[in-house]
């Protein structure tokens, strides 16, 4: 047990959540909030990448990602709400809140029928991750619009299959990469 908690890819996550709390006390789109950015989002391909090479991969450590990734994005979007408000149209916002519901029902039907916290890491899922990390990146540009309306869609899209997922089947997977995939 101990060997699937304390190991060096829950390590760098927890590193990731400190990085995290430090972008709190950050100018947003500044180079220094920029460089911690990206060396948190570059924690985040670490570790699990680490932790499977390892052979440490498990439970605790995908509950610890899936905290971590949610706290990186509460804390991006705090930071970046503002400047989002200001730049981008109101019909995102509607798109961003239907999404949510679609995410929060997830956890819902995975709480109830698993009786558990679930987060899936399918592909889609991570492709929605690596979309919504390169957001600030992209604000200053003239496309960020055009690109919020795609992350929304890639977003939508994620949410529904891992509800779909959680609906189809009887016993709860983290491992799970898509609805695609069989036996698991």
């Amino acid at each position: 047990m101990n060997k699937q908690i304390f190991n060096i890819p829950n390590g760098i996550t927890l590193l990731r959540m400190l990085g995290t709390l430090c972008l709190l006390f950050l100018r947003p789109l500044t180079p220094l909030f920029f460089g911690l950015y990206t060396l948190t989002g570059l924690t985040d391909a670490l570790d699990g990448w680490l932790a499977r090479k390892l052979g440490t991969a498990g439970g605790f450590g995908a509950r610890l990602d899936s905290a971590a990734d949610l706290t990186f994005y509460l804390v991006v979007l705090m930071k970046l709400f503002p400047i989002l408000w200001e730049t981008l149209p109101s019909g995102i916002w509607y798109a961003v809140g239907a999404i949510l519901v679609l995410r929060l029902s997830c956890y819902f039907v995975a709480a109830v029928k698993f009786r558990t916290f679930a987060s899936l890491h399918t592909y889609l899922n991570k492709l929605t991750g690596a979309a919504v990390f390169l957001l600030p990146y992209l604000l200053p540009s003239g496309y960020s619009t055009l690109y919020c309306w795609a992350v929304c869609a890639i977003a939508a899209a994620a949410a529904c299959e891992e509800l779909m997922i959680h609906l189809r089947v009887q016993a709860y997977h983290s491992d799970r990469k898509s609805i695609l995939a069989k036996g698991q």
